[in-house]
Parts: structure tokens; sequence; C-alpha cells
């Protein structure tokens, strides 16, 4: 019921719905590792959604944290796990946590899941965000970013086509690129 009010846009009545199934998890499911993370998981992500970035990060990481040995660092739930607490730093302006979070764990990314991957070309978007917005990014840093929003913008095409919405937030990332290299002008 939680996911089906949250996949519906209702995050606010969703939200005590997965802190209920939660409750009821570790009641009668305590030894299932697994549900427990899932559940926390999904409450970490509504209270996103609801702008509630800083709880949400805590919740992320604690849940990473307990992915990594539960899983290993190159399963698919614990590369999720990484991808759900880079998207919360890089919307909290995280951008040094974000950025070494994405050096290690976007090779993986790409190993484990393939650059077509949904997750991976996440974790490329962000790349491309946290290069952009960081305030002490330098114009290495935004053609690095032009690069990488190009080649991500290839693979998007392929994957999803022209036309679909993911499509169009590469290409605007693409754009903003290239913006902020025309703004660095020909300085070194």
């Amino acid at each position: 019921l939680g996911d089906a009010l949250r996949e519906s846009s209702r995050p606010v009545e969703a939200l005590p719905v997965m802190q209920a199934n939660l409750a009821l998890t570790r009641r009668y499911w305590s030894h299932n590792d697994r549900a427990i993370l899932g559940a926390q998981s999904n409450i970490a992500s509504c209270l996103a959604e609801l702008g509630r970035d800083d709880e949400a990060l805590v919740l992320h990481r604690r849940v990473h944290a307990r992915m990594m040995p539960l899983f290993g660092v190159s399963h698919a739930r614990t590369i999720q796990s990484a991808s759900n607490v880079i998207v919360v730093c890089t919307n909290l302006s995280r951008f040094a946590e974000a950025k070494r979070m994405l050096l290690e764990q976007l090779p993986i990314a790409n190993r484990v899941l393939g650059e077509d991957h949904e997750v991976t070309l996440s974790m490329q978007r962000n790349v491309v965000i946290n290069l952009l917005n960081d305030p002490e990014s330098t114009k290495d840093d935004a053609s690095q970013a032009e690069r990488t929003a190009r080649s991500a913008l290839t693979v998007v095409r392929r994957v999803f086509g022209a036309k679909h919405p993911q499509t169009r937030v590469m290409e605007s990332w693409l754009r903003h690129a290239q913006n902020k290299l025309e703004t660095f002008g020909d300085d070194p």
C-alpha cells in the first residue's frame, strides 16, 4: 500500500504506511535483514520526496552501511543504496561527499550493471550535476561534465529513445555544461 501511494504521488500518506510496515517487519520478521533494509530504504526515499533530505540521508547511509557486509559491494542492491546516498547528497549540495562516492561507485555500477542500466545512468547524471553545481568547480570540471553528459546522452537515447523524459533531462544537462564551459571562455 505504501509503495502504491508513493507511486501515485502521495508521499504524505505513504510515509505512515511505510513506517507501520517497518514496525511490523521488525516485530514479526526481525531475522530478515533484507526485508528490514528494504522497508528502511523505502522510508528514506519517501522522506526525500517530502523534502526531508537530512533525515533521508541519515537513513540511506545506515541502509548502505548495512548492505555492504550483507550483499557485498558489487551487488545490485548495494549499488542502488549507494546511488540513493549520492542523490540525497547532491540534493543537499554536499558535492564533495557525492563526488567521492561517485568516483568509487560508478566504476562498480558500470562493471556490474552495465552502462545501459538506469542506476548507472543516474550516477552519470549525478556526476554532471555535481561537477556543474559545485561552486568550486573549475573549467576542467565543466569540461568533464560536458564529456560525461554527451556520453550519457548517447546511451540514454539508445536505451530510452529520443522523446523519453530522461533523454530530455540529459539534453538539458548537456546544454547546461556547454553554457558553463562558455562562461570560462579561453581561460586555462
